[in-house]
C-alpha cells in the first residue's frame, strides 16, 4: 500500500510517500518538503496574513502533485501549531479544502506528543523501558513519558524553535542578553506548566530526542556509534555539554552563513540558534546529560496509527 503524510508544521509543508502494510516497517519512496516559516506571517493580532495563506495553498499544491505522481492510495493530512493557535485557522483551513481539495486534520499539542512518543516506542522496542522524548517543532516543545506505546504524561509548550526565534530574537545574530531571556522564559513555562507532571513518575532508562531541529544540533554537536550488533541504524547521542558548547558560537554566527555548519540546512539556519537554548534547558531542568536522536518522529507516529487501525 502506497500512502502519504502531509504534515503542514510551524516552519515547512512536507509530505513524505511510503510503501507500507500492516505489521512491516514502513520504507519511504518520496519525499517533498517547502519552507515556509509561517510565524513570518503572523500578523500582531494573530492571524496567518494572506500571504501566508498564498504560501499555504501553494506549498500544498506542489506537494499534491507529487502525491499523485506517486501513485498515493491513501493521503493522511494533518497541521499542528501553527493552524491550530492562528485566530483565522478555521478560515485557513475552509480556504486550504476548497482550493486544494485537501481537508486537514488539526492536531493538539497532546496529540503531536501522543503520536511522536508511539513512533520512539516502536523504534526503540519494549526493552526500552520508560522513555523521556523530548520533540521541538517550529511552534512548539513536546514533552512525553511513558512505559507504554502511548505516553503516561504528555504536554505541548509554546517553545517551538521558530516561535521563540521570531519572539524574543529581532537581531540576527541574537545579543546575548537575547539568548539569557529566552534561557530565563523557556524555565519558568517548563517549571510552571510541564515539569510538575512528571515529578510522580519512576526513572527513565532511555531519554530521546526527536524532529528535524534535534536531528540538526546533533549531527553539529553530537556523535555516533555503529550499531551494537554491527548491523542496523548507528546511534546518534547529543550531550548537554557539548550542546552547551556550541550555543554562543552559533549566536555569533548570522542565519545565512550557519548552512555552512554541519548538520544546519537551509531551512533550519534561521531558527537553530533558539532550537538549541530551548533543547538545553529543558535538558537541563529535567537533569538529562545525553539523548538518544529518533529517526523516527511524529510523521510515522501518524503512519503507524493508521496502519494499527486497519
Amino acid at each position: 500500500m502506497r500512502l502519504g503524510v502531509l504534515d503542514v508544521g510551524s516552519n515547512t509543508v512536507h509530505l513524505i510517500v511510503v510503501d507500507a502494510h500492516p505489521g512491516a516497517r514502513p520504507v519511504p519512496t518520496a519525499s517533498h518538503k517547502s519552507v515556509l516559516r509561517l510565524m513570518r506571517y503572523l500578523e500582531p493580532d494573530g492571524r496567518i496574513s494572506e500571504e501566508g495563506v498564498v504560501a499555504i495553498i501553494g506549498a500544498i499544491s506542489s506537494a499534491m502533485d507529487v502525491a499523485r505522481r506517486e501513485g498515493i492510495e491513501e493521503l493522511l493530512p494533518m497541521a499542528t501549531s501553527a493552524l491550530r493557535e492562528a485566530r483565522n485557522g478555521e478560515e485557513v483551513l475552509a480556504r486550504i479544502d476548497a482550493e486544494t481539495g485537501v481537508t486537514l486534520g488539526v492536531l493538539t499539542g497532546q496529540d503531536e506528543g501522543r503520536l511522536t512518543f508511539l513512533a520512539i516506542r516502536r523504534w526503540y522496542g519494549w526493552s526500552s523501558g520508560n522513555i523521556l522524548l523530548f520533540d521541538i517543532g517550529g511552534g512548539s516543545l513536546e514533552i512525553a513519558a511513558g512505559s507504554d506505546e502511548y505516553p503516561e504524561v504528555a504536554v505541548s509548550l509554546p517553545l517551538g524553535a521558530g516561535r521563540t526565534t521570531v519572539q524574543f530574537f529581532p537581531n540576527d545574530p541574537p545579543t546575548p542578553e537575547q539568548m539569557l531571556e529566552l534561557r530565563a522564559h523557556s524555565r519558568a513555562v517548563m517549571r510552571a506548566d510541564a515539569l510538575p507532571l512528571f515529578e510522580h513518575l519512576p526513572p527513565f532508562q532511555h531519554v530521546v530526542g526527536s524532529s528535524k531541529t534535534i536531528r540538526s544540533l546533533a549531527r553539529l554537536a553530537g556523535s555516533t556509534r555503529p550499531n551494537a550488533s554491527g548491523t542496523g541504524e548507528a546511534t546518534v547521542t547529543l550531550r548537554r555539554a557539548d550542546l552547551k558548547d556550541w550555543i554562543p558560537r552559533l549566536g555569533q554566527i548570522p542565519a545565512e552563513a550557519r548552512q555552512a555548519l554541519p548538520g544546519i540546512t537551509p531551512d533550519r539556519t534561521f531558527q537553530i540558534v533558539a532550537g538549541a537554548v530551548v533543547l538545553h534547558s529543558v535538558m537541563k531542568l529535567y537533569d538529562v546529560e545525553e539523548l538518544e536522536v529518533s529517526p523516527w518522529a511524529l510523521r510515522e507516529g501518524i503512519l503507524l496509527r493508521y496502519l494499527d487501525a486497519l
